[in-house]
């Protein structure tokens, strides 16, 4: 790691890399539903999130699953069924997740 400003880059910093698996509106929201309530389903996480568009969560899923964190289930039936759950690598990610939810549950207005 540089000691100096000059000779660092911020793209080459682990924090950077960790943000831009989560970066973004929803996939933090998306891992948080997961870690609390794996296995999840598509609609099911939908309603969780509130307001989100089927395409974009389609997509962000996509990209999580990309990413290694998030893995799709699907079931051979009719209806089908598809569920998504956290990787070895997502759940990996979740204690930083979490402090997150303990900072926010100690320092948000009552």
């Amino acid at each position: 790691m540089p000691t100096n400003i000059a000779d660092a880059r911020y793209g080459d910093t682990g924090y950077s890399y960790t943000m831009s698996l989560i970066q973004g509106k929803h996939k933090a929201a998306i891992l948080y539903c997961l870690m609390e309530y794996e296995p999840v389903r598509f609609n099911e996480m939908r309603r969780y999130l509130g307001g989100i568009a089927d395409k974009t969560l389609s997509a962000n899923l996509r990209e999580l699953e990309r990413d290694g964190l998030v893995v799709r289930c699907e079931y051979p039936q009719i209806p089908p069924k598809v569920e998504y759950s956290l990787t070895e690598l997502g759940a990996s990610l979740m204690r930083v997740l979490d402090q997150l939810c303990l900072w926010g549950e100690e320092h948000r207005p009552q």
